[in-house]
């Protein structure tokens, strides 16, 4: 390390633990004690960090899963990918190659000082060494065990350890996840550094308390830790005194002192050169350090997606790993879109910045060929397809969203089972546990409105899979599904909850895909085409245009909306069951010649962003959590997965006289129906 920069990362951990330390003084300290630091002089090194500015995605990586680990060696990425079980190597020239194979879910990946790799294998409970010719053995663990015991370092267990840190010393710092401790491997033994049971709580060793503790980095003397289900970084000193250096019992993306800043739910951390620590948080990336006293601010991205260009408008999906180049740029696995990106200052020569937030060929193929319930080849109802609205459009701007899924009728307390062989990834898979929204999440499918893991009398299956958690009376409450957990096609998931029906996601989390697409479902069918109940026309203002009494016809005028109230239903649905449609469009005729081929803004064969439900429903539009169906689709408005916008029949240069607007819906099985509205110009 360059000595400047040593000087200065030492100075900028020790400025910020102190600011931290006094943030529980009075004001008046305070404000002493930041008259003094300020006289120190923290001020930038000689040698001026990188200023970011770009996200790119790094070039070379298509055939990448699940990056999830990531450390940077001599400008070579190594990556951890957890899909696949395999250790992957990036040189400098794009070139990628698989280090290791084997390994069952891997997660963080660091150097030991003898110059071979450890990562945390996650679904095998071990921590492993890799050597330069691919070799693999267990550093410490027992292969297939999990549990929480102490000792030397082959007999001693750890459950689900997902993050790690090499000191200098050659001795590893463990976040063993699913026991919600720091562990350390030294000397040939395995020891509690801190924490014991899941919650929060500063303290020394087991006093501490942890929740779901991910990402690690070595910083000075002391470990940081990505607390995710605390939504907090703490630090861990040594002693195994732990507190809290940034984060509020707030979960959310708020910037702001170290006491007063918010996180959604942290889950890498790293420090470069001059000691800013990076986090990754959610579906952004934070830092601390940048400011001339702690400060807690967004990097870049906000919400889930994947678009690169501008680091304030860059999206990400479930960032897991960072890692700082020799450069100074900063490379992130961004797990859920299944690539490497990185932000720099825009002149890095391994990246390329794409412009789309959907990565072209990558739905998955036909999943499952059974249904969720027994028998697995007995057809059942379908409640609800990807597309629908949920909620109700009101004046009041009341949140309504896309349904995501497949809704599958079934009984109440229903025994329900996994469609497809899955291994879980998401270190918080399982989620709302206890309310009608309680959910597992798989790479390639999700599964809502359950009991997971136990039966409609709350009892518990017999499956490691799932670990409960009890209060002082025994009761229940928690289960937790961790990463690297296996589960078969049949096996039980869980039963159905109040709700009486499973909600099925197909597609990687954040590219969503129309499940009606992705399962094969045996006996499925749809012969019955989508119902059209009306057609009404509106100017850009929203007033609507009613037939003149005279011709019966509605005058247009120059940019005409078109709004379609319509609903589809699938072969042994009921009566009153109403669905969405597929693909809504339209065309216009001069008497019986079509003026251009039907055009056909909207289809749901992607879930849309949640942010084109205006563009797709108008008020009044209804469903799911309302007493009434209504689907009132804008048909002249563009919903095409992540594309949306406003769109209009432009009648400019039509010559006067008489027309008709036919207007087509259709169901995702061919079926498709038509209505005609005379016009005139």
């Amino acid at each position: 390390m360059n000595p400047i920069y040593e000087y200065r990362s030492l100075e900028i951990h020790q400025m910020i633990i102190a600011s931290r330390k006094l943030q529980r003084l009075s004001t008046l300290s305070l404000l002493a004690a930041l008259t003094f630091i300020g006289g120190c002089g923290w001020l930038a090194p000689e040698s001026a960090p990188l200023i970011y500015t770009r996200v790119a995605t790094v070039a070379g990586l298509a055939d990448i899963s699940e990056p999830f680990g990531i450390f940077v060696k001599d400008d070579v990425i190594y990556l951890s990918d957890g899909e696949t079980g395999t250790i992957r190597r990036i040189g400098s020239d794009g070139n990628a190659t698989t280090v290791a194979s084997g390994l069952n879910t891997p997660s963080a990946i660091a150097f030991l000082p003898n110059g071979n790799l450890v990562v945390a294998d996650t679904g095998s409970h071990t921590i492993k060494e890799i050597t330069h010719d691919g070799a693999i053995t267990i550093i410490a663990g027992v292969e297939g065990m999990h549990g929480a015991s102490d000792g030397p370092v082959l007999s001693a267990t750890f459950n689900g350890p997902i993050g790690l840190a090499v000191n200098a010393d050659g001795s590893i710092y463990v976040a063993d996840t699913y026991n919600d401790r720091i562990r350390l491997i030294k000397d040939g033994m395995v020891s509690a550094v801190a924490g014991s049971i899941r919650g929060f709580s500063d303290g020394i060793g087991p006093a501490a308390m942890f929740d779901t503790p991910l990402g690690l980095a070595v910083w000075g003397d002391d470990i940081v830790v990505a607390d995710s289900g605390n939504a907090r970084i703490r630090i861990v000193e040594r002693g195994g005194i732990v507190h809290t250096l940034a984060g509020s019992a707030e979960r959310d993306l708020i910037d702001g002192s170290l006491s007063t800043a918010s996180f959604e739910g942290p889950s890498a951390i790293t420090i470069d050169t001059v000691g800013r620590m990076f986090v990754a948080d959610g579906n952004a990336i934070r830092v601390i350090g940048q400011r001339v006293f702690p400060f807690v601010e967004t990097l870049a991205g906000d919400r889930r997606g994947y678009l690169d260009g501008n680091r304030r408008s860059a999206r990400f999906n479930r960032p897991s790993g960072l890692a700082v180049g020799p450069h100074g740029q900063l490379y992130i696995a961004d797990s859920d879109n299944g690539i490497v990106r990185v932000i720099t200052d825009g002149n890095d020569l391994r990246a390329e910045e794409t412009q789309t937030s959907f990565r072209p060929g990558d739905e998955p193929l036909p999943l499952a060929t059974r249904w969720p319930f027994d028998p697995p080849s007995a057809s059942r109802e379908i409640a609800g397809t990807l597309g629908e609205i949920r909620g109700e459009i009101k004046p009041d701007g009341r949140p309504v969203w896309f349904h995501n899924g497949l809704d599958v009728a079934g009984a109440y307390g229903e025994t329900t089972r996994f469609i497809r062989d899955e291994t879980v990834l998401d270190p918080h898979s399982a989620e709302n546990f206890g309310t009608s929204r309680e959910l597992l999440r798989l790479p390639l499918l999700g599964y809502i409105h359950l009991r997971l893991g136990r039966d409609k009398d709350d009892r518990p299956f017999d499956d490691p899979g799932f670990q409960f958690e009890r209060d002082l009376s025994g009761k229940l409450t928690g289960v937790r599904v961790p990463r690297g957990a296996k589960f078969s096609a049949g096996d039980a998931i869980g039963t159905l909850n109040a709700m009486n029906h499973i909600h099925l996601i197909a597609g990687r989390s954040g590219r969503e895909i129309n499940a009606l697409s992705a399962l094969q479902l045996p006996g499925i069918s749809d012969s019955i085409s989508p119902v059209i109940d009306n057609i009404s026309l509106f100017t850009t203002e929203w007033l609507e245009l009613k037939p003149e009494t005279k011709t019966g016809r509605i005058q247009m005028v120059d940019k005409t909306r078109i709004v379609v109230r319509a609903y589809d239903r699938m072969d042994g649905n009921s009566e009153r069951r109403r669905l969405g449609v597929y693909r809504v469009g339209y065309q216009l005729f001069s008497g019986d010649s079509p003026l251009g081929d039907p055009v056909w803004p909207m289809t749901f064969d992607r879930m849309p962003s949640n942010d084109a439900v205006h563009f797709a429903y108008t008020d009044g539009s209804q469903s799911g959590y309302t007493p009434n169906t209504i689907f009132d689709y804008i048909a002249t408005n563009r919903v095409n997965g992540d594309s949306f916008g406003e769109g209009f029949l432009d009648t400019t240069t039509l010559a006067p006289g008489s027309y008709k607007i036919r207007v087509f819906t259709a169901d995702y099985f061919g079926n498709v129906s038509s209505r005609d509205i005379e016009v005139m110009k």
